[in-house]
């Protein structure tokens, strides 16, 4: 194996596959990358197990072959370099010189890498590239983090006929979906859910900066993305997900209008004083008006009001304040709709204005 290619180029494709090297496997060339090099074409591959990917590079190609190459200290060696690269494989070394800078890395055989898992008969969906970082956004921070049960650590994919695209996170005390209308889906029995872990899909996010189109090949095991010429090949999570059309309030009598902008502010202002891990806040919700405080002995209190459009009887209901900013942020107009129905209720979040997807948010308060 012998190439020669940009510093640049290897560097960015090094740099979004560091998280999905694993840095502490038992398996040693989990923490390798396979360079794979023939005539026509140049590829890193990396993998975890869960998740993989497959990017093609740009390079001079002298001699093809194969190599297992320490993806950190690669990646370390390759940032402190000021020129182009030419990498050499020599028995079970890589030689890397760079202008006057010479390396040697120990390798391994190519042959001690995972296979690329095959996908299999798979239904294909096209998605802009905005379509699919929206859907994922404004769902991926109400997921679980390390939840004992395992698929509130993903987020739900349910795809239905004709044309229904639903993304849902929830780690039991929130719970968020987007849903959308794509073009028409070729589905056997009218429906299809999966799961895909919140680490893997935080990965995927790098690698769709630069695209147009996604295409998504959805199997019996894996979802494969192909993205500009990448292969992103991710394990789904086995499972079953809670029913979340079952906990959505739709029916909730007391309405508020509010400024989605000032409302985060305001919380964010109030929950300076309160402790990190309830962030607790009070919030009354009163004819014209909402009074947000926070209060505790050994740190102080605050208080805050903010003036919005509201229908129904007043209201006193506690909140983890990051619970509530984090759903607010994710509205996409300036105007929130906020309903409640009673202090232990669950509480709905939408956009108030109209926009070309449905965002809800169900937010569980917190006893005062």
């Amino acid at each position: 194996m012998h190439l020669r290619l940009k510093k640049r180029e290897i560097q960015e494709a090094l740099s979004k596959i560091q998280n999905i090297v694993e840095k502490k496997s038992i398996m040693p060339v989990l923490n390798h990358f396979l360079m794979d090099v023939t005539e026509e074409s140049v590829y890193i591959l990396a993998t975890d197990l869960e998740t993989a990917v497959k990017k093609p590079l740009k390079a001079d190609v002298i001699a093809p072959g194969k190599a297992c190459i320490p993806a950190r200290k690669f990646y370390e060696v390759v940032k402190e370099l000021e020129e182009d690269i030419e990498i050499i494989l020599l028995q079970q070394w890589i030689k890397v010189q760079s202008g006057r800078s010479n390396f040697r890395l120990a390798c391994l055989d190519s042959s001690e890498f995972p296979v690329w898992p095959q996908i299999g008969d798979a239904i294909q969906i096209n998605l802009s590239r905005d379509f699919l970082l929206t859907a994922i956004e404004k769902t991926i921070y109400a997921s679980g983090e390390a939840d004992a049960r395992y698929v509130l650590n993903g987020l739900l994919f349910q795809i239905k006929k004709p044309a229904e695209f639903n993304v849902v996170g929830t780690d039991g005390h929130r719970l968020a979906h987007f849903k959308a209308l794509i073009e028409d889906i070729n589905l056997v029995d009218g429906e299809r859910k999966i799961i895909l872990s919140k680490k893997s899909l935080n990965e995927l996010k790098k690698f769709l900066s630069d695209a147009e189109i996604v295409t998504l090949h959805i199997g019996r095991t894996h979802v494969m993305c192909e993205i500009d010429g990448v292969s992103f090949l991710t394990r789904m999570i086995e499972g079953n997900y809670p029913e979340y059309e079952a906990v959505i309030p739709r029916n909730n009598d007391k309405i508020a209008i509010v400024d989605r902008d000032a409302l985060i502010s305001s919380l964010k202002r109030v929950s300076v004083l309160t402790k990190e891990r309830q962030n607790a806040v009070k919030t009354e919700w009163n004819n014209g008006l909402v009074i947000i405080s926070s209060s505790d002995p050994e740190i102080g209190e605050a208080t805050d009001e903010l003036n919005i459009d509201y229908q129904g009887e007043p209201i006193v209901i506690g909140f983890n304040a990051k619970y509530l900013i984090e759903a607010l942020e994710r509205i996409s107009s300036d105007r929130a709709k906020i309903t409640m129905s009673e202090p232990d209720r669950a509480v709905y979040i939408t956009d108030a204005d109209e926009v070309s997807f449905l965002y809800e948010c169900v937010v569980m308060p917190l006893r005062l």
